[in-house]
């Protein structure tokens, strides 16, 4: 319940529409109250006693009751009929009063909770932004993704449904109950002692709720993972025959799902007619009591009064019954507001230093000094890693899979920290250095292309909006793309599908490779960029990558050994350790790891 309030903590720059809906609901419930205290006067005219009304000796409802009376018959003139028409009067300008305040009251809270979820959802989307990589490794994609739909809707109708309620109901308890005290404090004593019993079974049942709708919100996750990943192997699904196989796996944890949210919604539902229920229950034991009193004339109020004191408590009934409903979808809320609230909260190990340095370009070049790294402290990844790559030079890894090489990509560009030595940039440690500073510098182009479902334009400038058209044909010209882009049904505009999936996989390559080209990085990061391609795409592809790397400070991860033997340092890697450095020349001639690796992509 405590992290569900604690998302409030995002409505505190509109604090003020809250105040503003807590005084209009206050001022709809008063005149609401006031509308139905007008029951007296009418019952003491339509009886025939308001020409006996008299302040003296009055206490209480009935002395304002009897000097409302004394007040309308000097406008009546001692008219009966037309004292009925005023008091009908009053009851219609009250009434549109109280929905006046009514309707001021949700106008100021429509942009209250509106704005709230915005701003709670730019921080969940800015929070995941900033979470490192191994985050998403060990987390299942629709699993975050049911977090920030089905979990923000969640939280997003609880605020909706509720906030109205826990404003409202309370005050227009409080005003009744204050009312009801002045009229019988003896009856309404009956009503607090009953009042709480009540609560405490309701506040038994919301507990449960929580528990079912946090087990909901759980299987959820696991069933929109289950479905992201059938959507992303679909080709595969398909191509081994398995679709009966995996909607068995899916039928079968939605009939899980099913089960909880059956449980859910009868705990949910049940919440209105308990909460009436136990209401007329207590009305009728204060009917009882205060028919009783009426009876043997021990009470302190007349029949009209005490008619007015059952109507107003029957009042009572419809915001406790509201509280109770907006109690329980605020219980069932908190379910998802804490699997949020897990996201918010996760630390952030990838900090920015104190006292950042700004960095614009690079002078000397790239260094590695002892660098470790564990991803878990029970295995090492990397061990004493230490090499430089000057400025505008070359630097190849290699080695069998597993063996660091992507590690050392991922720690140049900081998606993670190392755990031992340092990563300099001109002599300064990149942890000191602005992280927005430090990826301005690179440029990046992995063996899988990421690309976007948009236009061919919009995937080479990536949110570039200084370039010009004529840029974006020059960058896509240099990595052999504009030859197949301007055949396309809308050219530069064409949209490439989800994932670049219209494209295929040279051309995606080459969209990639255009991209960071017009980017112009001053050090470039290349990831196994020819390793998934045919053998016409490598060629267009590696003279893009060629142009790229004229004059850059490049870090080439190499599956195929072909493609890099122009580079000025050739770094073999296995197990995270360095086992043999130096040109093409210099290992082919050692006769170790590295010239078995080419000799067997010869003979392949």
């Amino acid at each position: 319940m405590k992290n569900f309030f604690r998302m409030l903590r995002y409505a505190r720059p509109y604090r003020k529409l809250a105040y503003f809906n807590i005084l209009f609901n206050f001022l709809s419930i008063v005149f609401g109250m006031v509308s139905f205290t007008m029951l007296m006067p009418f019952l003491n005219y339509l009886f025939g006693k308001a020409q006996d009304v008299s302040v003296e000796g009055a206490t209480g409802i009935t002395k304002l009751n009897n000097q409302f009376i004394l007040f309308l018959k000097d406008l009546s003139g001692d008219d009966t009929g037309m004292g009925l028409l005023l008091v009908c009067i009053a009851v219609v300008v009250f009434t549109i009063l109280k929905n006046i305040f009514r309707y001021l009251a949700l106008y100021v809270l429509i942009p209250f909770r509106n704005n709230t979820i915005r701003d709670l959802r730019n921080a969940v989307y800015k929070k995941v932004m900033r979470l490192q990589l191994s985050y998403f490794s060990d987390e299942k994609k629709g699993d975050i993704i049911s977090r920030m739909s089905n979990d923000m809707t969640e939280v997003e109708f609880a605020i909706m449904t509720s906030l109205e309620a826990i404003f409202k109901a309370p005050f227009s308890i409080l005003v009744t109950l204050v009312i009801l005290l002045v009229m019988s404090w003896k009856l309404t004593l009956i009503i607090l002692i009953l009042l709480p019993l009540n609560g405490i079974l309701v506040s038994r049942i919301g507990k449960r709720l929580k528990r079912h709708a946090s087990r909901a919100q759980g299987r959820l996750g696991m069933l929109m993972s289950l479905f992201e990943e059938s959507l992303g192997g679909i080709r595969i699904i398909k191509g081994f025959g398995k679709e009966a196989y995996f909607f068995r796996k899916f039928s079968m944890e939605n009939r899980h799902l099913n089960k909880i949210n059956v449980l859910v919604n009868r705990s949910r539902d049940i919440s209105s007619p308990l909460s009436e229920t136990l209401g007329f229950i207590t009305l009728s034991i204060v009917l009882y009591i205060g028919g009783r009193m009426v009876q043997t004339e021990t009470g302190i109020m007349d029949p009209s009064a005490f008619i007015l004191f059952i109507v107003l408590f029957a009042q009572v009934i419809d915001p406790a019954k509201a509280f109770s409903t907006a109690f329980y979808n605020v219980q069932k809320g908190s379910a998802s507001a804490d699997r949020i609230e897990e996201i918010l909260q996760i630390p952030e190990t990838l900090k920015e230093a104190e006292n950042p340095i700004g960095l614009t370009q690079i002078q000397d070049g790239v260094e590695y000094k002892g660098v470790g790294f564990y991803y878990t402290p029970e295995k090492k990844t990397l061990h004493d890693i230490s090499f430089k790559i000057p400025k505008g030079k070359t630097v190849a890894l290699v080695g069998p899979s597993g063996s660091g090489k992507s590690t050392l990509a991922d720690l140049l560009a900081r998606f993670y920290d190392v755990s031992e030595g340092h990563v300099l940039f001109d002599g300064k440690d990149i942890r000191d250095i602005k992280v927005k500073d430090l990826r301005g510098l690179m440029g990046l182009v992995t063996q899988e292309s990421i690309l976007f479902n948009d236009s061919v334009y919009n995937n080479i400038t990536f949110g570039n909006h200084e370039v010009s058209f004529e840029q974006v044909v020059e960058a896509a010209k240099a990595a052999n793309a504009h030859e197949f882009i301007v055949e396309m049904e809308k050219g530069y505009y064409t949209n490439i599908g989800d994932r670049g999936g219209k494209l295929s996989g040279g051309q995606r390559q080459r969209i990639a490779i255009a991209r960071a080209i017009l980017k112009n990085p001053q050090i470039l990061i290349l990831d196994e960029a020819t390793s998934a391609l045919d053998t016409t795409s490598e060629r267009l592809v590696q003279e893009a990558l060629n142009t790229l790397m004229k004059n850059r400070t490049s870090l080439v991860i190499a599956h195929r050994l072909s493609t890099i033997q122009g580079a000025d340092l050739i770094i073999v890697l296995d197990n995270g350790n360095i086992i043999e450095r130096g040109t093409h020349q210099e290992l082919y001639e050692k006769n170790g790891m590295y010239r078995s690796l080419l000799e067997m992509q010869q003979m392949a």
